[in-house]
């Protein structure tokens, strides 16, 4: 679960040269979100490492414990502890960065997300009315249509269906007369 390293993040600047300078500096905010995301989870995968480590480490109070374990296990922690400050500081530039990337940025109105009729009848919303009554009423007739014609076509099946049942009918008075 390795990220790519930021921009300007562990490099000096000039560091690279030419176009893909440019194209290393000017990531778009999508791109930070997706490497922001990845930063949080390596953070929880590091902390779920730090607890395990610590779950199973039994702290040296005299009792006849091996130093050695006990030195590699806390070279271990303090380890993921620097690594998980290092994350901590990644996360921390890609949220600046995304947060001077969408400063000039107007923020909608919670209002404007939601879809909802309004009641002050503006002409916007008037001919997306007009439009979607409009688009009902076709809808309408052609269910009608078709209402139509499935009881046009229910009422040849039961015509069918009657002269099935005549024929049959027939035929056992015509099977009983024989005998």
């Amino acid at each position: 679960m390795s990220t790519p390293p930021l921009s300007g993040a562990a490099m000096p600047p000039g560091a690279f040269a030419g176009p893909q300078a440019q194209a290393a500096r000017e990531v778009n905010t999508a791109s930070l979100c997706r490497i922001g995301q990845e930063t949080v989870q390596d953070i929880v995968f590091r902390t779920m490492e730090i607890f395990q480590l610590l779950r199973n480490m039994q702290l040296p109070n005299g009792v006849t414990y091996h130093t050695a374990t006990y030195q590699d296990r806390l070279g271990k922690l303090q380890e993921h502890l620097r690594q998980l400050s290092i994350l901590f500081r990644k996360l921390r530039l890609v949220y600046d960065k995304c947060n001077e990337n969408c400063a000039g940025l107007d923020p909608i109105p919670i209002e404007q997300l939601i879809p909802y009729v309004e009641e002050d009848g503006s002409k916007h919303d008037d001919r997306g009315a007009a439009s979607q009554l409009r688009f009902a009423s076709e809808e309408r007739r052609e269910i009608l249509e078709v209402n139509k014609k499935l009881k046009q076509k229910n009422q040849q099946l039961k015509q069918i269906m009657d002269q099935l049942r005549n024929l049959i009918w027939d035929i056992n008075a015509m099977l009983a007369m024989r005998n």
